[in-house]
């Protein structure tokens, strides 16, 4: 068990301590966190250690890693750094990074300890996804996080963000949170956090929500139109505006489902329609919805400008589909001081409309999949910056629901299920366009681990998580049914069929090397993320975090480094 944070003695069950030589370990590697920190704090040009708490204690886990080292060298003539790609070394001890150094640099360095050279492959952070449903507890026929876990490290997917929803009951609630993470003890092979739920039932109910938030949710989740998950009711304005003004005085995210069901595009005659066409579909989710649900967002967005009544708080736009006038309603905003980030899908990047044959359900999701013209234009909103990261959106579902045999794309579930591809078809797709490397950590691992609030996540840097992928951009393959894939019902997904570019080779997560050419570590010993803030000088949990999350700059390295903040956050196994 590793425990990195204070000690909680209510909940003191969670933690354990066993012989003598463990708690020698421990208290070694307890001071090479400290050093990890240190040097993450001088690297953020503080001027003296904030950190004012470190209990650290880790018992001897056996599985967990397929490398059977403390102490390692990862060397690549590619290593995708903040400040470029350079061809070194990352140096990791325990579950730290301690050094990045490159080729000229690391000669002499290295002092007998292991080391793996990965010659010309890709090291490169590990993908953080912000947005999948792995369905537990509840409908883990669905998923589940055991299968959902192994997916995301064949994928280079080291930290996963939880929705609140799909899984059964939703987690809107302290006790459903509780039920979650109990479901996720000892069945995830990667890093895990979970959002919260903004449902009307808890929206006006500031106790409830804060109390939600104190439990460790990073952020709160909520639809604007049917979810279709019977414990989770679509929101308005009004419960949007209450959810900011909570999340303001914890800095915390409200990420949002944007498209508002119009009546004038509700009542078309689907009896005259064949439901099997993708385009009958098509026409039930046009793009004024999604950009009716922005504009309305847009008139509560405002308050969380500098000198708002939900200043401090930041709303995400999920999974945007239109790149048309949705867009250009959140670049105005943008402009205009509102504090608010959007990300898209890699299926709006792979996928037109045009393609999808009738009766092909596994493509069905919401918002829809739309044209050729509109994929170029979120192609060009990404590679302008205008699009802020991505997300796999992953949400899959049994078989059955998906009416594969049949074919309705009325009533067939919606979802598109990739979580282990999203890495080679962001790089298959994007090569055309010019994606480097560089700007695939920044979508997938830097932006993304700063919305969830994780500092010490998204980058390969000295005083980081040693969370890690390696991957070779040009080994090609096909995603056939001899393909080993890890989500738990392939024949739903969209992409099988495909030949991608982009091979993961091996997947680090907190220095455990969890994944290797098809094999995966014998243990589940990922880290549940919870949130928690802690007072610096008292070492009392408080409201309100002492990082700032303003608008953009959360998501600008050059403000970041002019912006002084930190934050404390437990992470706990639970053995």
């Amino acid at each position: 068990m590793f425990v990195f944070g204070k000690q909680d003695c209510a909940r003191s069950d969670r933690f354990s301590v066993e012989a003598s030589y463990s708690a020698f370990v421990g208290t070694y590697r307890a001071l090479m966190l400290y050093h990890a920190l240190a040097l993450n704090t001088q690297r953020r040009g503080f001027s003296e250690l904030k950190w004012t708490f470190l209990f650290a204690i880790e018992v001897s886990r056996s599985g967990c890693s397929l490398l059977p080292h403390y102490h390692y060298w990862i060397k690549s003539k590619r290593i995708v750094t903040p400040d470029g790609i350079i061809s070194g070394a990352v140096e990791v001890k325990g579950k730290f990074i301690t050094s990045v150094v490159t080729e000229n640099d690391w000669r002499g360095t290295s002092k007998g300890e292991q080391v793996i050279d990965y010659g010309e492959a890709v090291v490169m952070p590990g993908l953080v996804d912000v947005h999948a449903h792995l369905d537990d507890p509840g409908r883990a026929d669905w998923e589940g996080f055991p299968s959902g876990t192994k997916a995301a490290a064949a994928g280079g997917i080291t930290t996963l963000i939880d929705m609140p929803l799909n899984s059964f009951p939703s987690t809107t609630s302290t006790e459903s949170l509780e039920l979650k993470i109990k479901a996720a003890e000892k069945n995830i092979y990667v890093d895990v956090g979970f959002w919260g739920g903004l449902v009307p039932e808890n929206a006006f109910n500031s106790s409830a929500l804060e109390a939600l938030l104190e439990a460790g949710v990073l952020g709160l989740k909520s639809f604007m139109c049917p979810s279709g998950i019977n414990d989770f009711p679509m929101t308005n304005a009004n419960h949007i505006k209450e959810g900011l003004l909570v999340l303001a005085k914890y800095r915390r995210p409200l990420l949002v489902h944007a498209e508002i069901q119009l009546d004038s595009e509700s009542h078309l005659d689907l009896n005259t329609e064949d439901a099997r066409s993708y385009s009958t579909y098509l026409k039930t989710r046009p793009p004024a919805w999604e950009e009716a649900a922005i504009r309305e967002l847009l008139t509560v967005t405002k308050d969380t400008r500098i000198g708002g009544s939900a200043e401090g708080a930041h709303l995400h736009i999920v999974h945007l589909s239109d790149a048309s006038s949705s867009l250009d309603l959140i670049k105005e905003a943008k402009v205009n001081g509102d504090s608010l980030s959007v990300e898209t899908c890699p299926h709006y990047l792979a996928f037109t409309a045009e393609e999808i044959e009738d009766g092909d359900t596994r493509f069905k999701c919401a918002p829809p999949i739309r044209d050729a013209s509109n994929r170029e234009k979120l192609w060009d909103a990404l590679m302008g910056g205008h699009i802020d990261m991505l997300s796999s959106d992953h949400s899959p579902t049994v078989p059955e629901l998906k009416l594969l045999s049949d074919g309705n794309f009325l009533r067939a579930w919606g979802g598109i299920s990739g979580l282990q591809f999203v890495l080679p078809v962001t790089w298959s797709y994007g090569k055309k366009y010019g994606v480097t490397l560089e700007q695939l950590a920044l979508w997938w691992s830097e932006r993304p681990a700063k919305i969830a609030g994780q500092k010490l996540k998204g980058a390969i840097a000295s005083g980081n998580f040693a969370d890690i992928v390696i991957w070779d951009p040009s080994a090609e393959f096909d995603l056939t049914n001899e393909y080993p894939v890890y989500i738990k019902h392939p024949s739903i997904s969209a992409y099988m069929g495909r030949r991608l570019a982009g091979k993961v080779f091996a997947t680090f997560v907190g220095g455990n090397l969890v994944y290797k050419e098809g094999k995966h570590a014998a243990a589940a010993c990922g880290v549940q993320i919870l949130a928690k803030n802690m007072n610096k000088l008292t070492g009392l949990f408080i409201k309100r975090p002492l990082y700032i999350f303003r608008s953009m700059d959360y998501l600008s390295k050059d403000k970041a480094k002019e912006t002084k903040f930190h934050t404390a956050r437990r992470f706990v196994v639970r053995n």
